[in-house]
């Protein structure tokens, strides 16, 4: 039996990975959907699909539920944010007609938030992820999988730098915007303080790229691993862009927003997408990720772990991806049993998510 897996946003910059990694499983019939049915139909075409893909056209604000009625998903995958934004009429749509459903917020409230909906999918007997991307899907996988090493986990320290010539989409670009030059709380020393979004400049020297410079960045985790990892006395967690002169004029933009001259920076969207590609030819596909995780090891003395992850050629942004296919796959093959809503951590190994990674141009160390 096939299981019908509806991917909203199908064909955009996230969903069109999904897609085409979801394409080739027996045991899966895609639905691609999103406003635009030519594109949806574009995407269907050019597909190796191991059942013949359908393609429709959805608008989230418009007659969702019935709509979902008529598609009947088993499992729905919602890639089209930004989520910052959004509500979760999505998430009880799919719950009302008993489908899954797994999106790839990355906004802090809204994943955080995801469990209010928790009794309701339980009722229907259906899962609902929120999250199901790097943060905090891979984030808390790292922080799982070398804990135990720690007799007491107090810092974590981490970030991701993104190449200039990564394929970006408006959306991306409408969330980080809407918090840059932001306050927004993050544990300090034990204490929950305000930082602003995408100041605190600074750099680091990532292996094979050299130095890039660094921002404050808001995330779910910032939310979530206070509670998750009580021990935790400070965590930070920063992005930053690849060319300097790019990511220096983002960053005095946010001391703008900061100072009150600026108040919605977000609607400046499609204007700050269109020149960033200006500078691609000065940029490459590389990107990478690090966590330093610092503590006290077994006998009480001070331990650190870095993890470092590097992607080059542009594969950096399929890593994001790879929580919503390894979901899928396991629910379509009856893998997961467990119903309710939760951000997305406890359901992804660590191993499990880097050897997704495997076939990619994707390189990892600890050290």
């Amino acid at each position: 039996m096939t299981t019908r897996v509806l991917i909203i946003g199908g064909y955009g910059n996230f969903g069109s990975f999904i897609t085409k990694s979801l394409a080739r499983d027996q045991n899966i019939q895609l639905i691609i959907a999103g406003r635009s049915i030519e594109k949806a139909n574009a995407l269907a075409a050019e597909l190796e699909a191991a059942n013949r893909p359908e393609s429709i056209a959805l608008d989230i604000a418009r007659n969702l539920e019935s709509s979902l009625r008529a598609i009947s998903p088993n499992i729905t995958i919602h890639t089209s944010g930004p989520f910052q934004e959004q509500g979760y009429h999505v998430a009880s749509a799919c719950i009302d007609v008993g489908s899954h459903y797994i999106d790839l917020a990355d906004g802090r409230a809204f994943v955080a938030g995801i469990s209010k909906l928790d009794q309701h999918a339980r009722d229907k007997g259906v899962l609902v992820v929120s999250g199901a991307s790097s943060v905090p899907c891979l984030t808390s996988a790292l922080v799982d999988h070398y804990k135990h090493e720690f007799s007491s986990l107090e810092s974590l320290d981490y970030g991701i730098t993104t190449a200039q010539k990564t394929n970006r989409g408006l959306a991306t670009t409408a969330a980080i915007l809407s918090y840059t030059g932001k306050p927004f709380k993050t544990l300090i020393d034990g204490v929950m303080r305000n930082v602003y979004g995408w100041q605190n400049l600074q750099s680091r020297n990532y292996p094979g790229l050299g130095r890039r410079l660094l921002g404050n960045c808001e995330i779910p985790d910032l939310e979530l691993f206070p509670e998750r990892y009580p021990t935790l006395k400070t965590i930070r967690f920063y992005a930053g862009l690849e060319i300097p002169l790019v990511h220096m004029t983002l960053w005095m933009i946010s001391g703008l927003v900061r100072i009150g001259l600026i108040r919605k920076l977000d609607q400046a969207a499609p204007l700050l997408l269109r020149i960033s590609f200006l500078f691609d030819r000065f940029g490459t596909e590389n990107s990478a990720f690090h966590m330093v995780l610092t503590g006290a090891d077994k006998s009480g003395a001070s331990k650190q772990i870095t993890f470092d992850l590097t992607a080059r050629k542009g594969d950096g942004p399929y890593i994001p991806c790879m929580p919503a296919i390894l979901l899928a796959r396991k629910l379509a093959n009856r893998e997961i049993d467990k119903t309710g809503a939760t951000p997305c951590v406890d359901l992804i190994t660590l191993d499990e998510y880097l050897s997704a990674l495997g076939d990619m141009n994707i390189t990892w160390q600890a050290t």
